[in-house]
C-alpha cells in the first residue's frame, strides 16, 4: 500500500477513482477504516491517515481547530490538487472534516458522515434529556481529565472509558493524548473552539447513523433537512457508534450504492 507524508503525518492510499479521504475519531486510527478500504478500492481512491496527536507514543499536546483542519487541508491538496473529494467521517473526524469542508467548499464534492451531526447545537440540546447530558458531560471531562493528568493514569483512564463505549480498538493503542479535542473543547486548550461553524451542507450528504445508542449524537430537525435534500441521504442502522465495524457489510453497502448513484448524477 502506497503511503505518501504530508506535514510529516504518514497518508495511506489504496486503489484507483475518485478520491475517498476518510477520518476517524475517538479512540481510533486510520487502521478503523480497514473494511471499508477492502470494499471500496475497486472503484475508489482509498486515502487516510491519523488524526494529529491520535498515533501511539505521541508526546502531550493540544492540537487547534486551525492546526487540525490545515492539516486535513494540505491532505486534500497533496492528494487531489485538481479534483475535489470525498470526505468519509466518524465522530470527531466529523467535527474537524466538516469544518474543513466549509472552509474550502470547492475542495469537497461529497460528504459521508458517520454518526455524528449537529451535535451540541441549540435543536440538538433541546430534543436531549436531562440523563443524557450528563452522560455526554461525564465521559467528556472524563476523557479531557485523563488527558490532562497523562501519563500512565491517563492511559488507563482513557482505556476504561474505551472499553465502557465498546470501542473496537486495540486497548494497547489508546492512550490519553487522543483525549485532546475534549480539553480543548471544554477547557479552552490550544485556543478552544471560538472559531467553529454549524456545519451546512453544501453538497450531496450521506449520513448513517445508530439507533442503539443511550443519546443520538444529532436532532431529528436536521437529519430531516439533510434527507430533503437533493442528492442526501439519511439511514439509521440497528447498531452503537461504530456503524462501520458493527455493520460493516450493511455499512459498505449502503456507502458504495450512495456513491455510484451521486456520481451518475455529477456526470449528467
Amino acid at each position: 500500500m502506497p503511503v505518501q507524508t504530508v506535514d510529516g503525518i504518514e497518508v495511506h492510499i489504496d486503489g484507483r477513482g475518485p478520491t475517498v479521504l476518510m477520518l476517524h475519531g475517538w479512540p481510533d486510527t486510520h487502521r478503523l477504516w480497514d473494511p471499508q478500504v477492502a470494499a471500496l478500492r475497486d472503484s475508489h481512491r482509498c486515502a487516510r491517515f491519523t488524526l494529529p496527536g491520535f498515533a501511539p507514543g505521541h508526546r502531550k499536546q493540544a492540537f487547534s481547530l486551525d492546526e487540525v483542519v490545515g492539516v486535513i487541508a494540505r491532505v486534500i491538496d497533496a492528494l487531489s490538487p485538481d479534483a475535489p473529494v470525498t470526505l468519509l467521517l466518524h465522530d470527531w473526524g466529523c467535527f474537524f472534516g466538516c469544518q474543513a469542508a466549509m472552509r474550502r467548499p470547492q475542495r469537497v464534492a461529497r460528504v459521508i458522515g458517520v454518526d455524528v451531526g449537529d451535535a451540541g447545537s441549540t435543536r440538538h440540546l433541546k430534543e436531549m434529556g436531562a440523563a443524557a447530558k450528563a452522560a455526554t458531560l461525564g465521559y467528556q471531562l472524563w476523557l479531557a481529565a485523563a488527558w490532562r493528568i497523562g501519563g500512565a493514569v491517563g492511559d488507563r483512564m482513557a482505556r476504561e472509558m474505551a472499553r465502557r463505549a465498546h470501542a473496537p480498538a486495540d486497548p494497547r493503542e489508546v492512550h490519553a493524548q487522543m483525549g485532546y479535542p475534549y480539553a480543548v473543547q471544554w477547557t479552552g486548550a490550544a485556543g478552544g473552539y471560538r472559531k467553529l461553524r454549524r456545519f451546512a451542507p453544501h453538497c450531496p450528504l450521506l449520513f448513517i447513523y445508530g439507533e442503539r445508542k443511550p443519546f443520538m449524537l444529532h436532532s431529528r430537525a436536521w437529519a430531516d433537512e439533510v434527507a430533503a435534500r437533493p442528492g442526501s441521504r439519511v439511514l439509521g442502522f440497528d447498531c452503537g457508534h461504530w456503524l462501520m465495524v458493527q455493520r460493516r457489510e450493511r455499512f459498505n453497502a449502503a456507502v458504495l450504492d450512495w456513491l455510484k448513484e451521486t456520481q451518475r448524477a455529477a456526470e449528467g
